[in-house]
């Protein structure tokens, strides 16, 4: 039988979460960008943008996994496969790493731009969908397949936008501004493609869902990132540009 799938078990708290957390990556990593660009930091430029990408893929891993605290099936525990958990972790930052090193090296040009966005896109996406294939339930996860492809489409334009953002956006609000605008893209991503889920029960449950259980092994899994974001951000809260100014722009 199909089960009823909810996506909002502790109601608001959990997608406000997810896209604070978004959010968070998105403004670290625009910020690590930005300094990578500068002409006193062209020495440190590849440290930059690799905190960069890791805040980013980091955000949009853990934005995931938060949003997936509130994941419930109907008559059927939940729990994740902790080996593809992990993996999709890898793949968020390997994928957002090729986009943030190509146009913080050959530039935001429309080509550039193109590539490493939909090359970042179809990497979170990825992330995604490796992510709840870690989801192990008493049936089988099914996919609405053109909702699928449009949160697909989504991810491959938030990345195109943030990459582009990465780059052309200096000033601190500006950075802040654009990091909202991509967490409400990379959360509408996620509720988009979890909108295509099915769970068809196979088997019936025998004992009640541990939520405790759950709730502690999302929380185990989510420590490592959110301990990266945290270092991340004290890094550029030190930055003396935050304190001196804006510096002097890479020519060209």
């Amino acid at each position: 039988m199909t089960a009823t799938v909810s996506n909002f078990h502790y109601g608001a708290v959990t997608p406000i979460a997810a896209f604070l957390m978004a959010c968070l990556g998105a403004a670290l990593g625009l910020r690590c960008t930005t300094r990578s660009l500068r002409r006193t930091y062209r020495s440190r430029r590849a440290g930059w943008l690799m905190l960069g990408a890791v805040s980013i893929g980091c955000g949009i891993w853990t934005m995931h996994f938060v949003a997936m605290i509130g994941f419930s099936v109907e008559g059927s525990p939940v729990s994740y496969d902790s080996t593809l958990t992990l993996l999709s972790l890898a793949i968020a930052i390997a994928v957002v790493s090729v986009g943030v090193f190509l146009v913080g090296y050959r530039g935001a040009t429309p080509t550039t731009l193109s590539v490493a966005g939909v090359i970042t896109g179809l990497g979170v996406a990825a992330m995604h969908y490796v992510g709840m294939a870690a989801v192990q339930t008493h049936g089988s996860v099914e996919y609405d397949a053109p909702t699928v492809v449009l949160s697909v489409l989504i991810a491959v334009t938030a990345a195109t936008a943030a990459l582009w953002a990465a780059v052309s956006v200096h000033s601190l609000w500006s950075s802040m501004g654009a990091s909202l605008v991509m967490g409400v893209a990379v959360t509408g991503m996620h509720y988009t493609g979890m909108a295509s889920v099915s769970v068809h029960i196979t088997q019936q449950a025998s004992a009640t869902q541990s939520s405790t259980d759950l709730l502690s092994f999302l929380l185990s899994m989510l420590a490592g990132p959110v301990a990266a974001l945290v270092i991340a951000a004290v890094i550029v809260m030190f930055d003396p540009d935050l304190v001196l100014g804006e510096g002097e722009w890479k020519a060209g």
